[in-house]
């Protein structure tokens, strides 16, 4: 694909990518496929074993409080309720990974669906039962996504979206870059939150040259 592109670095467990879920939405609304976005898993908290503790939970929901405001997008705060939370954010990672893996039109979707399962309706989207719901609200066979979501080829590819993230520099999410796929030098067009008209703004600009 040499034309203009755009790749959105984000993890399915980010409130701050939660919050950019509707800039995604609306440069898909705008520009359709003639500017596609590709999604990479930036590995937030891949393979956390520990449970959240209070403090850590404290720390999250002032995060979501501040997501909350910036972008009008709704939290159910009874997550904090959940006892012995284990924050491992690899299995939703490994979700979209496997639905993008069946096909590319599915990865914005399912973003969003495990956004919202984990966000807005408190469900417990470590648990693959929950994800493979998920992925039957998105009209996938629940075995065929069980089995993709468990093989081999899933994990590899999970781990090589985390790799390409850390190797590109991407360690705050979201990060959204803008290039071609022919060798061009690839522009930052925001490193975290930002509303979605600015950032239509900015993708206008370097449009424009």
């Amino acid at each position: 694909m040499a034309g203009p592109q755009l790749v959105a670095f984000v993890d399915p467990m980010c409130s701050w990518c939660y919050g950019f879920e509707p800039v995604l939405e609306a440069i898909h609304a705008v520009h359709g496929e003639a500017l596609p976005v590709r999604l990479i898993m930036g590995g937030l908290r891949p393979g956390t074993v520990a449970p959240m503790s209070p403090e850590t939970k404290a720390t999250i929901r002032e995060h979501w409080s501040h997501v909350e405001k910036a972008s009008g997008q709704r939290f159910n705060y009874s997550f904090f309720d959940r006892p012995g939370f284990i924050y491992d954010t690899e299995p939703a990672a490994r979700a979209v990974v496997t639905l993008r893996m069946r096909d590319e039109a599915l990865a914005l979707p399912a973003f969003a669906a495990v956004q919202r399962a984990f966000y807005a309706d408190n469900r417990d989207v470590t648990n693959d039962a929950v994800l493979a719901d998920i992925a039957e609200e998105l009209d996938v066979p629940r075995d065929d996504f069980l089995a993709a979501f468990h093989s081999e080829e899933a994990r590899t590819e999970t781990l090589s979206d985390f790799l390409i993230a850390s190797r590109t520099g991407a360690t705050g999410f979201p990060t959204l870059i803008a290039g071609h796929a022919d060798g061009r030098p690839w522009v930052l067009i925001t490193e975290g939150f930002r509303p979605p008209g600015e950032v239509l703004n900015i993708i206008e600009m370097w449009r424009q040259g």
